[in-house]
């Protein structure tokens, strides 16, 4: 890949909140498994702990065992830290700390409107999720996504960023993309060299006009003191803040003149969505497959409980006797036989279901034995590290280390967007500077 071309840097992680289903490896995992192996790529996959913490905070005696659980999960389902950077939140603390200055600029109108949020409370009875991390769950997850906005090279700028969602996900990533054009409106825009000379005060008050500014903050008197300076650039970000740079750029883009008098420092990376195609993965009951709905096979089952489970699997609601046909498209039995099954099989199956030729019972004993077929590598590569946690542990931390400098190149960038503390040490040591100069 050539030296000027950047890869994308894929972002994603999941809760710990017990072990992982096989709606959680076609829902994402195999995409992920995918995206490692292509060199277009660098990937960064999480364990969300403290992510857990906006819902279970009051019991949190479950978090350590079920992010080690996960690890093994991942591990298990064919990530490979050589190919991927795994790793546990909760060990990059730059996590929190752009959590915490992204929080700072977030509208509350913005967290109280995210749909997810209004459903969690309206269905939700058995926990008190009227919690400041609670709302601010989509401020932490943007936190999460573009820490690793920056590269681990030193002076080089963000490199793309990605997310892997399916359709129903793409509005958490477009509350990251607001989130953070927001917070970039207020700290990237920096007044260029020579803004507040004498020599441009006419692109200057044109450029206050433009945007708005109130009329008593385009007159300067000359040399401009440090405050007025402040309280222009203040009164400046707050107006562009409404549309964005870029649209006020597009709409002014004949004043290239007038434009320059601002440098933009890109401080942040808005994160592209990646739609990805995930086949429909119903649960036993033909609901969503979750782990809250008791309707899960997870990627630990034995034989036994995998036998067990789907025997008593829902199948199409019309066929209520033996000889009934039935309609493979709306059976959830068949919708797992396209994903376990071979050709041969599937025809059986759907043929036999449409003609009345097999039962049910046959149908899913089936599936069964294709599915615990698939499932018996992923078993027993889980087996492999169940039995060695400390290996587990150990690609965690070092795949947390390998984060950290990711995310500690970002903050550093964004700790001198916000503060300006070394613009503010050099303007202090100039001084001292010139009369060193001076004595020699």
């Amino acid at each position: 890949m050539a030296a000027t071309q950047k890869k994308k840097r894929v972002v994603s992680g999941m809760r710990p909140t017990g072990r992982l289903h096989i709606g959680h490896y076609f829902g994402a995992l195999q995409n992920w498994v995918k995206l490692q192996n292509d060199p277009a790529y660098e990937c960064f996959y999480f364990i969300a702990d403290w992510h857990a913490l906006t819902s279970d905070y009051a019991d949190t005696s479950a978090v350590a065992q079920n992010t080690l659980d996960i690890a093994i999960d991942y591990l298990a389902a064919g990530l490979d830290p050589k190919k991927c950077v795994i790793f546990q939140q909760s060990l990059v603390p730059e996590h929190a700390e752009l959590n915490l200055l992204l929080s700072m600029v977030t509208p509350l109108g913005w967290l109280e409107r995210v749909p997810t949020y209004k459903e969690a409370l309206e269905n939700i009875k058995d926990k008190d999720l009227h919690t400041y991390g609670f709302l601010g769950y989509p401020v932490l997850q943007t936190a999460d996504i573009v820490i690793y906005s920056s590269s681990a090279v030193a002076g080089e700028q963000g490199v793309p960023l990605v997310v892997p969602v399916g359709e129903d996900q793409v509005s958490h990533v477009e509350i990251s993309r607001e989130i953070v054009r927001r917070f970039n409106t207020y700290y990237e825009l920096q007044p260029a060299s020579g803004m507040f000379e004498e020599r441009n005060q006419f692109l200057l008050k044109r450029l206050l006009m433009f945007a708005f500014v109130q009329k008593e903050l385009q007159e300067f008197t000359y040399p401009v003191s440090a405050e007025a300076r402040v309280r222009a650039m203040s009164a400046l970000r707050q107006s562009i803040i409404q549309d964005g740079w870029e649209n006020f750029a597009e709409q002014f883009k004949q004043y290239r003149d007038v434009l320059a008098l601002l440098r933009v420092e890109r401080v942040l990376t808005e994160p592209e969505v990646m739609l990805t195609q995930t086949p429909r993965v119903p649960g036993l009951d033909g609901r969503k497959m979750s782990k809250s709905y008791g309707n899960a096979i997870t990627l630990s089952e034995s034989d036994e409980e995998i036998r067990a489970k789907t025997k008593v699997m829902m199948t199409d609601p019309a066929r209520k006797r033996r000889q009934d046909p039935g309609n493979p498209d709306i059976c959830p039995v068949y919708d797992w036989h396209k994903l376990f099954s071979d050709k041969k099989t599937l025809d059986w199956s759907a043929h036999g279901c449409r003609t009345a030729e097999i039962g049910c019972i046959e149908c899913k004993a089936a599936m069964a034995d294709h599915l615990i077929k698939w499932i018996e590598p992923i078993r027993a590569r889980r087996v492999k590290y169940e039995q060695n946690p400390a290996q587990v542990l150990e690609i965690l931390d070092e795949g947390s280390k390998k984060a950290r400098k990711v995310a500690q190149g970002t903050m550093e960038r964004v700790r001198k967007a916000v503060f300006g503390w070394e613009r503010k040490r050099a303007e202090i040591a100039r001084p001292a500077i010139r009369k060193a100069r001076a004595k020699s």
